[in-house]
């Protein structure tokens, strides 16, 4: 009941996030403008505990770490179970207690990843664990749910700030020092990592998967949504918020710390799963959380620097073969090239075509997709609703499943499937 309790809490604070559609948003919209005439900092209210009970502790031999650096983060430090089996409530209520995230935008992700990765109530943050699905295998369930580390095209993507690329690694949970120390570099003038460094990284990231990575894959929610929020939380959550940056500042410690950086810059080392939270850690005012609608103007803010965020397609087979998809051939005409540049309509589309997509999806996870569905569309649907998206009916899903990285199947740590 708590978690059902939470989860509506969440929608309620979604419907109201949105004051109307985002172009008006996005005309007023500076990444690099501070708050500090907006927010006042405060320090007793915004201050997370990092001491104690929540000392940093290592991951052991059975504890689950995976792709995302704040949720192993909150693991290591109990803010989350340490063994890293997340539940629905678990995810709603301490992200933002630990970041500073709106309950609507940590909603849609827990809901999301327990039912694409999980068993509709909980997930592992790493790969497949015995422990997520007991009460339902065998029930409803067709098999052991791949954890995010296995979510590959669905939740996880290619092209990670950090993490390598599934295809072209091997993995897509571990860091590449080279990647973090190219990322290191462009903001060591500054000492900063602000949305527009980000932005500009992100591109060089785009450039180098589509000529290293043969089965690239730019989709809807892993290319399009997830993939430009991961980045600009690098700025918006990893950021340390202060009197003087109550905006928040990640600077080059701060990077080295989430990500398990140690050592000085041109000789890194790395140690896999021990993602921290920095000492005198800071979250987001709550007078300003990072909401669902903050997530989708950073998003819109970076297509107008990069048009390559928002088109799908993916490479052949090859490197260097990227092909992209028409908008427009996709949806029947509902959504065409041009609109994708302008405002929300590119995050619009993606969730229209993931939420199209759900049937199919969840018919390989459950034996009876009802309850699944019936989750993971709401809290989709009620963000579609809430950016007055143009709605799609129907989605020619074999231009998608042209791409061989599109549909290979990954289980998380146990290879392709």
């Amino acid at each position: 009941m708590k978690s059902n309790i939470a989860l509506v809490s969440a929608l309620a604070s979604l419907t109201n996030a949105f004051p109307g559609n985002l172009p008006q948003l996005e005309a007023r919209y500076d990444p690099t403008a501070s708050l500090k005439k907006r927010v006042v900092f405060d320090a007793a209210a915004q201050y997370v505990d990092t001491t104690g009970t929540h000392a940093f502790v290592a991951p052991g031999a059975t504890d689950q770490r995976g792709p995302c650096p704040g949720l192993n983060a909150m693991a290591n430090h109990g803010y989350l179970p340490h063994n890293g089996i997340a539940t629905i409530d678990d995810l709603v209520t301490q992200v933002p207690k630990v970041f500073g995230m709106g309950a609507d935008l940590a909603g849609i992700l827990a809901v999301y990843g327990a039912v694409l990765d999980g068993d509709l109530t909980s997930y592992s943050i790493g790969g497949p664990d015995s422990r997520v699905g007991l009460s339902l295998l065998g029930l409803n369930l067709l098999s052991q749910p791949t954890g995010l580390t296995g979510s590959h095209n669905n939740y996880e993507g290619d092209a990670s700030a950090v993490r390598g690329d599934l295809y072209q690694y091997g993995n897509n949970y571990l860091s590449q020092v080279s990647q973090f120390q190219a990322l290191y570099d462009l903001g060591k003038s500054q000492d900063s990592y602000d949305v527009p460094l980000v932005t500009k990284f992100r591109s060089s990231r785009l450039k180098q998967s589509v000529a290293n990575n043969p089965y690239y894959v730019h989709g809807p929610f892993a290319g399009v949504v997830a993939q430009g929020a991961a980045y600009a939380f690098i700025h918006r959550l990893m950021g340390n918020k202060s009197e003087t940056y109550p905006e928040g500042r990640t600077n080059g410690e701060i990077l080295k710390t989430f990500y398990a950086m140690s050592g000085d810059s041109g000789s890194f080392s790395y140690t896999p799963g021990h993602e921290r939270l920095p000492d005198n850690w800071y979250k987001c005012n709550a007078l300003d959380q990072y909401t669902t609608a903050a997530a989708v103007a950073d998003i819109a803010y970076m297509q107008t620097q990069d048009l390559n965020f928002a088109s799908l397609g993916g490479n052949m087979g090859t490197t260097n073969s990227f092909v992209g998809l028409d908008p427009a051939n996709l949806t029947g005409g509902v959504y065409n090239a041009g609109m994708l540049a302008q405002g929300n309509n590119a995050v619009c589309f993606a969730i229209q075509l993931t939420i199209q997509a759900l049937p199919g999806t969840l018919a390989g996870l459950f034996s009876d997709i009802t309850a699944a569905l019936s989750k993971v569309a709401g809290v989709l649907g009620t963000a579609s609703s809430s950016l007055g998206c143009p709605q799609i009916t129907n989605v020619d899903k074999k231009q998608l499943e042209q791409f061989p990285g599109y549909s290979k199947s990954y289980d998380g740590y146990h290879g392709l499937v």
